[in-house]
């Protein structure tokens, strides 16, 4: 844990203080080439002092990361503040960026970790650093609820105009696993549900935590899910073994003291 000297809640001043939005029209001019901010090797400085951190994510993928009523919240919110109170890190900040160019702020010491139920795989870990893996997930395909189209497997949606958002494990199946697909990118799920519900796209390829969050609020529903073996974990930059390895050891901390069985509920019922 940090020092117990530390009265104030660091939850509470996140919420209050923390977080930071990024908009999207004047992204380009955040993302300036700031270095990895480690001249000494493995110390996290890149975006933040000497052990403090900065974070980011990617609204509108819930219940992991999304903004309501003004505040950032989802699993991935909790979970990595609960992770990062384990260690001897401070964790000062969210930002918010596309899903899409979380890496890029990373990369260019925008942020220190990143914390929007990223994939681990081998194209991404030529660029970043994972830590162990913190939550497996499937894919499911969701269409309109009651609608005429109800595909039972990925051949179904061979030529049909399908969504999924840029960057995420969605597109990928898209563009490598369906035949000839009229394929269209969204900046975040949110738009490419709201596509789905009025009938400009016949589908959305998509994490099975998130497509059942938006059955639950939406009309749309669950027409199949497949099994991938993927696994989300906490991004870092390359050279950052120490807080690659410190967050490692929050991951397990916050598994063995049942903190993330209470996370997990919370945010999943489960």
């Amino acid at each position: 844990m940090t020092d117990e000297t530390e009265t104030f809640d660091r939850r509470s001043y996140l919420k209050l203080t923390g977080v930071t939005g990024i908009a999207a029209t004047g992204f380009a001019g955040c993302l300036e080439d700031a270095g990895n901010g480690n001249d000494e090797g493995d110390q996290s400085d890149g975006a933040s002092g000497e052990n403090e951190i900065i974070a980011g994510t990617a609204p509108g993928f819930q219940p992991f990361e999304m903004n309501r009523d003004g505040e950032l919240v989802g699993f991935d919110i909790d979970h990595l503040e609960a992770v990062v109170d384990e260690t001897d890190y401070e964790l000062t900040g969210w930002e918010e960026f596309e899903f899409d160019t979380l890496i890029q702020a990373l990369n260019n010491g925008n942020i220190d970790v990143i914390a929007a139920a990223m994939t681990i795989n081998d194209e991404r870990r030529e660029q970043i650093a994972f830590t162990d893996p913190y939550y497996s997930a499937n894919q499911s395909v969701l269409v309109q609820t009651g609608g005429g189209f109800q595909p039972s497997d990925l051949d179904d949606l061979a030529g049909r105009t399908l969504g999924a958002q840029s960057g995420t494990t969605g597109e990928g199946i898209i563009e490598d696993e369906v035949e000839d697909p009229d394929y269209q990118s969204y900046e975040n799920y949110v738009y490419a549900v709201q596509e789905l519900e009025q009938g400009r796209i016949e589908a959305i390829v998509i994490d099975q935590p998130v497509a059942e969050s938006f059955e639950a609020d939406r009309e749309v529903e669950i027409a199949f899910t497949f099994e991938t073996g993927e696994e989300y974990g906490l991004g870092v930059r390359q050279d950052d073994d120490d807080l690659r390895e410190a967050l490692n050891e929050g991951i397990a901390a916050v598994q063995e003291s049942g903190e993330y069985e209470e996370i997990t509920q919370e945010w999943f019922g489960e």
